[in-house]
């Protein structure tokens, strides 16, 4: 079992920055590939940004350019860049794992908002 802990939101003027990071404990186990999803106000969540096993990134048309995903394999934490935020990116983000055998691993999710 992997447990996920999401941290880093909070409320952002647009034009500013946020990092996500998604902290990953316990068992140790195979990991195909990290994303990271987002789910806004009365909306389906939807994919942001994948970072795979050998390091290849994808990331959504409309945050591309903006965010970075990117991670740290010694603390096993995942992160998410986030610049020049707008206030369609407003939303609660999610952290998502996909084990070597298709388990998905999700955390609670962080609150991100952008407003003036």
């Amino acid at each position: 079992q992997v447990q996920l802990v999401e941290s880093g939101g909070g409320l952002v003027q647009p034009g500013g920055s946020l990092r996500l990071s998604c902290a990953a404990s316990g068992n140790s186990i195979s990991i195909k590939a990290m994303s990271w999803y987002r789910q806004p106000p009365g909306k389906k969540r939807e994919l942001v940004a994948t970072i795979t096993s050998n390091v290849g990134t994808n990331y959504a048309d409309s945050v591309k350019g903006r965010f970075t995903i990117s991670r740290d394999n010694a603390k096993n934490i995942l992160y998410l860049q986030m610049n020049s935020l707008k206030p369609e990116d407003a939303a609660v983000y999610y952290c998502n794992y996909v084990s070597g055998w298709g388990t998905q691993y999700w955390g609670q999710g962080t609150q991100v908002t952008v407003s003036s």
